[in-house]
């Protein structure tokens, strides 16, 4: 499943733009390599995240992972859901697994993002 509105890493993060806001996730295809996950290290609203630098990582029964922000800008809201749930992440990764919305800085960062055909080919798909 790779929904064709969002853009994508090649460390597997997703990212919904509304406006000057983005919303932060991981793919199906991450939370799939990672089984079954346990535990989600989140930032706080306010923090600085810089494009392809790591903001949280996500601790699965068979690792952890760094969570890779997409691009540069300021954190406006943390799911904090996850804190309790952080297998909404495996059920619905797109939805309410999403992780951070962030207040985009430098938009232009996008255009170094894959689209959905792009991320399909990088995962075999």
């Amino acid at each position: 499943m790779i929904p064709q509105d969002l853009k994508y890493t090649k460390e597997h993060e997703w990212i919904r733009v509304e406006g000057d806001t983005g919303t932060i996730g991981i793919t199906d295809y991450a939370q799939h390599e990672l089984g079954d996950i346990v535990f989600v290290e989140l930032p706080q609203v306010g923090a600085k995240v810089e494009f392809m630098k790591a903001f949280g990582t996500i601790e699965a029964v068979k690792a952890v992972s760094d969570i890779f922000s997409p691009l540069t800008g300021e954190i406006v809201d943390v799911n904090t859901a996850l804190e309790t749930n952080a297998s909404a992440i495996n059920t619905d990764p797109y939805g309410q697994g999403w992780i951070i919305k962030v207040k985009m800085t430098n938009p232009s960062e996008l255009n170094n993002l894959l689209d959905a055909a792009a991320y399909g080919k990088l995962i075999g798909q």
